[in-house]
This record gives C-alpha cells, structure tokens and sequence, in this order.
C-alpha cells in the first residue's frame, strides 16, 4: 500500500493551483446546460465543453478512454496506463490517475495542458455529439466502457453524496426518475450508449463492458492490448492484472482519489471507489423500481443487441428492501 502524499492539492492538479482554488469556491451543486445536455457547474464550463468539441489538437496515437459516468473509468484508466508502461506500476504509484488520463472536458483540460509525450491518454465522459470534432477525422482510438445502467444509477447515487460539484440527489425514487429522464450530469445514459455503440465496427473503436472485465479481467486485458497493438508477455500481464485490481486500486492513493479536497471528494462520507462489483443493485431496488426501470429499458433499447449485462439484469425477488439499510434504494 502507498504511503499517504502529503503534495498540496495545486501539485495533484497539475500545478494548476488557482484553478483548483477557484473551481472548489464555485462547487455549489448548479448544472448548465450545453446544447441539451446538463453538466455541473464548477468543474466544467460552457467555455471547456466547446473546447473539448472543437479543439483540433488530437494526435494519431491518441488513446481516449469513454464513459457515461460510474461506468468503470478508473480501473479502465489504470489497465490502459500500465500496459503503456508494458506492466511497470511505477507510474501509477506516482503520478494522480486525473494526470495519466487528463479529462477533455473539465476547466483544467487536457487540451490546456502543453507538451504532452505520446501515446497521450484522455479521458471522456462526453455523449458523441459532443465530443471532439477532429477525432472523427483520425486515427486516435476509443476505448469505450460501457455498464449495466441499473448499477450506474445506484453507483451516481451514492457518488452524488460525496462529490461538491453535484446536486444532492435527493430521494432514491426521485434520483432514479431523474437518471431514467436523463435530468442528472451528462444527461441520458440511453442516448450516451446508442450515440457510441454506432461506432462499432470501426478500427479505432474499442467497445467493452465492465461486465466482461469483471468475469474475465485477464481476457479483457488481452481484448485491449489488442486494440491498442501492445503484445505484453506473461510477466507484465500478470503485473497489470494485479495492480489494476480493485483491491489494489483502492489502496493506491494515486488511483482512489483520495489525494482531492474535500470540496471536490468527500471522503468522509463515503469512498470513491466502492464495492467494485457487479449486480449490487439488486441489494437496492425495490421491485417497483426494477419494474418501472425495465420499462424505459425496454422502449429505450428496442433494436439494438443484447449487452453482457442483459441476462442478469432480473427483478430484484425480495419486494421489501431492509428497513435498517443504510441504503435502502439506489
């Protein structure tokens, strides 16, 4: 386990001490729309989302890792980072996970920051419409994660509770009907998914399930290392497969985000990184809420695929949630 750094925040952030100081002053739980979609205020701008959109600065060899929020991003960010590294975890034990993958669309972007090496990493959240014009006419790769929506709403839920620049989310029922409107950060996880999945197909294009690297990480290992044309040997696989386990992670003070102020993260009320698994909400939805889930799942969905996720997804059988849970709904 990595010893606690005691870095003041403007090192973790890249030396971008006045912006840091700046974004937890305005961390007051107020979303801005752009072009349709909500985003936090603070963190982004209307001036940074147009950024990310129209920036030109993408780079053949650019790896962008995707995601609709509580998808996964993190433990994709340090798989992608230690293969880079051929499964040396120097790197992640030092260097904080928002500089090995900066993010496109925050105030402090990625396109802000000069002299960069390549292959450079990023990392997204951005819905396709949105992002990054001149991506589209390159050869830059996305790895997009996608999750079962049932364990990202109860994952945001609980994420909303300790992150500053997001509402309360309020009652369970409430937060649920918000996340299936689209009316939380990043809008509809549905129109997310459907933008993306369209790309599927194309060279540059990776599409994985948090599911699969679940069932078989050192499968979904091998599916990236593929895509990214890195041949690792049994050595460094095994590296990457134990440093980017969610154990490892969690005690890696580099990669569990525990190194942000309070304003951003409030650890005290509950880690970032969580349970790391797969199927918990069922210990969350009553089975009026898997019902009307499945209901907007169905109508949003019609058309495309089955997704990993699909066959576990059934109603929860216990219609009565523990009263004394902590948490009782998502």
């Amino acid at each position: 386990m990595d010893e606690p750094c005691d870095l003041p925040a403007q090192d973790l952030w890249g030396g971008h001490g006045d912006d840091i100081t700046e974004i937890s002053q305005k961390l007051q739980g107020e979303y801005f729309r752009y072009k349709g979609v909500p985003f936090p205020s603070g963190l982004y701008s209307p001036e940074s989302i147009s950024l990310a959109e129209n920036s030109p600065d993408v780079r053949d060899d650019d790896i962008f890792i995707v995601t609709y929020p509580k998808s996964g991003t993190s433990g994709m960010i340090e798989i992608v980072s230690l293969i880079l590294k051929d499964g040396d975890p120097s790197w992640v034990r030092s260097v904080p996970i928002w500089e090995r993958a900066p993010w496109c669309e925050t105030i402090v972007s990625a396109f802000s920051i000069p002299d960069q090496p390549s292959p450079r990493l990023r990392s997204s959240h951005l819905p396709r419409q949105l992002f990054t014009k001149a991506f589209f006419n390159s050869k830059a790769k996305v790895i997009y994660l996608g999750r079962n929506p049932r364990d990202v709403v109860v994952s945001l839920y609980h994420y909303s509770k300790i992150a500053g620049q997001l509402k309360d989310p309020g009652k369970p029922d409430q937060f649920l009907q918000d996340f299936l409107k689209g009316e939380v950060q990043f809008g509809s996880w549905f129109d997310h998914i459907k933008g993306w999945i369209r790309m599927q197909g194309q060279e540059n294009f990776l599409f994985i399930t948090y599911e699969e690297m679940q069932q078989d990480l050192e499968r979904s290992v091998r599916r990236v290392c593929e895509f990214l044309g890195r041949q690792l040997d049994e050595e460094a696989l095994g590296s990457v497969l134990a440093h980017s386990a969610f154990g490892a992670m969690k005690a890696n003070t580099m990669s569990n985000y525990t190194l942000l102020p309070a304003s951003l993260l409030d650890h005290s009320q509950g880690a970032f990184l969580r349970k790391g698994v797969c199927g918990d909400w069922k210990n969350h939805f009553t089975v009026a809420q898997s019902e009307a889930f499945d209901r907007v799942y169905r109508r949003q969905m019609q058309g495309l695929p089955a997704f990993a996720w699909d066959e576990a997804s059934e109603a929860p059988e216990d219609p009565s949630p523990d009263p004394a849970s902590e948490h009782p709904n998502p």
